[in-house]
């Protein structure tokens, strides 16, 4: 999860408090030691507690360096020489040496959650989202089998593309329904197609109409989670089940 900082025209500083909600992590801001969920980017104890603030989600996209860079070779990184903590604490997450790998590859949590639904599997991942106060979420698992899937949640038309390139992600879709993506010829960019055959470019802020580029499908905030997560602060949240499921 990622979010701006800026409150009220203030940039804030974070830290990890130590302590879990449900099994999330609870951040503090280091101005006024409030507690805050990690995941809804709100403050929950002390002097920012009952203020309404709010962080704003910012999309992010879980991909490979490769896929990555060849997208976007102008790319800055985050070195791992921190100064903190030796190289070697920030393996991979599939390296059985990073911190995480054992959570990663077992069923359960570690600490309780109280609030459980049986729909998928606790540390399924999913493509979760709210719209017009409705909270969705789309399994991994079909994403990888669908690619592509035009949807409507609370009367927001929508479509949520997953490709390796560029992960998974959801835009606004207006009246338009998109069939599966294609891939650029070296450049690495990637298009989806509607059902005029017209391409549309992925970008990071906006679909984009090829033919005319002042054209532009907005992108939705979503966020990527394990589904125990996503329910315990969702629990009202509907669940993707296949293209049988879309209106």
């Amino acid at each position: 999860i990622v979010y701006s900082t800026k409150v009220d025209g203030e940039v804030l500083s974070f830290g990890t408090s130590g302590m879990l909600y449900h099994s999330n992590k609870l951040m503090y801001d280091r101005g006024t030691k409030s507690l805050w969920h990690q995941f809804l980017g709100e403050p929950v104890v002390g002097p920012l507690g009952d203020s309404g603030v709010k962080l704003e989600l910012i999309p992010v996209a879980l991909t490979t360096w490769a896929d990555w860079l060849a997208l976007h070779p102008d790319t800055t990184v985050l070195s791992i020489e921190t100064g903190v903590y030796p190289p070697s604490s920030y393996a991979p997450e599939d390296d059985r040496r990073s911190i995480y790998f054992r959570y990663r590859n077992t069923p359960d949590t570690i600490f309780p959650v109280p609030q459980r639904a049986e729909l998928l599997a606790t540390k399924a991942q999913v493509l979760g989202l709210i719209l017009n106060g409705q909270a969705k979420a789309y399994p991994f698992e079909s994403l990888s089998k669908e690619l592509v899937i035009n949807d409507t949640v609370s009367g927001q038309a929508l479509v949520v593309v997953a490709t390796d390139q560029v992960g998974a992600r959801a835009y606004e879709r207006g009246s338009y329904k998109f069939r599966l993506p294609r891939t650029g010829s070296g450049d690495g960019s990637i298009t989806l197609t509607d059902m005029n055959d017209r391409p549309w470019q992925i970008e990071e802020e906006a679909l984009v109409l090829v033919e005319n580029p002042t054209e532009r499908l907005a992108r939705l905030p979503s966020r990527a989670s394990y589904w125990f997560g996503w329910y315990s602060f969702h629990p009202g949240t509907q669940v993707y089940a296949g293209s049988n499921d879309v209106p």
